[in-house]
């Protein structure tokens, strides 16, 4: 079978957020894995295991309980970055009494896929399975494609991440530099000196008085202008 992507690019299309996103994956996972019960979309956040997304009845449940053991396919999977099969709960003697509980809650088998391995969000795609061997007409192209999908929304999702935390960051140098260049104009005006004499002073008085040089700066224009000072912002292009 081929599969062509065009059903998660809708899914894509009618999401408004990651978790959306990944809870519509997780549906059509479920939904094209008959045999399968429940789906679950794990993910590591600041080293704590989060189900972000299910489908289905008893995954987040099963997720869960492998947390808090510390241990489990789902976790081993994540961990390693690679496939994990469960063939049948019965008899596994791999994560200590999880299989014993995943048994009592109706599920013999597990598949395991890999998301965003060896990244510091690193998850699995879970799939639990009343019958042993219940993943034997799973079409694992497709389900490969579903993790591989999540992989690149999760990476998309970071890099917008990271491209706003440097946008925060490059206006408040921004905001500080507009602070420090009112306060060596008014330095320049009271001294009678050039603008790296004022700045060699300002930066001479905050190390002197242990503040941070923009404080110091920002207080001087206050003082002198009787108002908090003007902060210029980054603004949209037109």
């Amino acid at each position: 079978m081929t599969y062509d992507g065009s059903h998660v690019t809708e899914i894509l299309l009618e999401s408004d957020s990651l978790d959306g996103f990944l809870d519509g994956l997780a549906d059509f996972a479920l939904t094209r894995t008959p045999a399968a019960g429940a789906c679950g979309i794990t993910l590591s956040r600041e080293g704590r295991h989060l189900t972000v997304a299910s489908s289905g009845d008893g995954a987040r449940e099963l997720d869960e309980k492998q947390y808090g053991l510390n241990d489990g396919p789902c976790l081993q999977a994540l961990r390693q970055g690679e496939e994990l099969i469960v063939t049948d709960m019965l008899g596994e003697e791999r994560w200590g009494p999880y299989p014993v509980h995943a048994m009592a809650n109706g599920t013999r088998s597990s598949l395991s896929l890999p998301i965003a391995a060896h990244t510091h969000t690193a998850g699995a795609l879970n799939l639990y399975f009343a019958k042993p061997d219940g993943f034997a007409d799973a079409d694992l192209e497709l389900l490969r494609s579903v993790a591989a999908q999540a992989t690149g929304a999760i990476a998309l999702a970071q890099r917008i991440a990271d491209a706003q935390e440097f946008a925060n960051d490059l206006e408040t140098a921004l905001r500080s530099r507009t602070v420090i260049d009112q306060a060596i104009g008014i330095i320049m005006g009271q001294r009678r000196c050039d603008a790296e004499q004022a700045f060699t002073l300002l930066r001479s008085a905050s190390q002197h008085r242990n503040i941070k040089l923009r404080d110091l700066c920002a207080e001087l224009v206050a003082g002198v202008g009787g108002r908090p000072p003007k902060e210029d912002r980054l603004r949209p292009r037109p």
